[in-house]
């Protein structure tokens, strides 16, 4: 699909993309780009770059509603968020220096890897509804380094970050995990426009698409942050895994055929 190419059936897809990211955003603590990039890619005929670079310029506005939501039930950890959105910011400049570099088939096992640790790690957190975010010399440093691979990856698969820093927050830092899930989206905001920036220069980004796709989100994300205190925390962590499986086998088959079609 070209960027010139706005029928009404392209519109209304990103628009269901958009509903479908704020939801699972809301719900989450995910920015969203674990939908946005395999469905623009998967259904919108997205080539995987400017896939991920459009990702995450919708991710902005999606991230924001969220903090929002999650901000009034007081569950956003300010300090920590503030020190992983610093290194993330370093962290997706990088990313996206390296999306532009890297071949698309690689770039697609490697979102397909990604996917894998995410489902892995899903199921080693052990959520918590109590515990907070204690700061000490050793966690802020692991804080700055946990924030420069999350922006890292950021710029690279298009993702906002949340789907790293979540587990990390739980598993590696104690958080619980509505704390998790909101102080991930406040340090996106800072990461994925430092990202935008840098796919905006390397012609990474359909703003047209992510536009359509951020608003349309910021519609739902509330209702999943307010479902997100309603589930069983682990409930909640087995179904994002059996979605989360789902995409990566699609996207998997995709770079299986895109492999044999270089080959070819």
């Amino acid at each position: 699909m070209s960027t010139s190419d706005r029928t009404p059936r392209s519109v209304l897809l990103f628009i269901a993309i958009g509903l479908g990211s704020g939801l699972l955003s809301g719900l989450f603590g995910v920015g969203g780009g674990t939908v946005i990039v395999p469905m623009l890619t998967i259904l919108a005929g997205f080539e995987h770059r400017r896939a991920a670079g459009t990702s995450l310029a919708a991710i902005v506005p999606i991230a924001a509603v969220g903090v929002i939501s999650y901000a009034v039930h007081d569950a956003v950890a300010w300090i920590p968020a503030l020190i992983l959105a610093a290194a993330a910011v370093v962290g997706a400049q990088l990313g996206t220096w390296l999306l532009a570099r890297l071949p698309v088939t690689a770039l697609r096992w490697a979102f397909v890897g990604f996917l894998v640790v995410v489902i892995v790690g899903l199921f080693l957190v052990v959520p918590s509804r109590d515990a907070q975010i204690e700061l000490t010399v050793l966690s802020v440093l692991a804080l700055i380094g946990t924030g420069l691979v999350t922006g890292i990856l950021s710029g690279l698969l298009g993702v906002g970050g949340g789907i790293i820093i979540v587990p990390a927050l739980m598993l590696g830092f104690g958080a619980s995990d509505l704390i998790a899930k909101g102080t991930s989206l406040l340090m996106m905001i800072p990461t994925a426009l430092s990202g935008t920036v840098g796919n905006l220069r390397r012609g990474n980004v359909d703003m047209v698409a992510a536009a359509l796709i951020g608003v349309s989100a910021c519609t739902t994300t509330a209702l999943g942050a307010w479902l997100a205190a309603l589930i069983d925390p682990m409930l909640g962590n087995i179904l994002f895994a059996a979605f989360v499986v789902f995409i990566a086998v699609q996207m998997a088959l995709k770079a299986v055929r895109g492999g044999r079609g270089s080959r070819a």
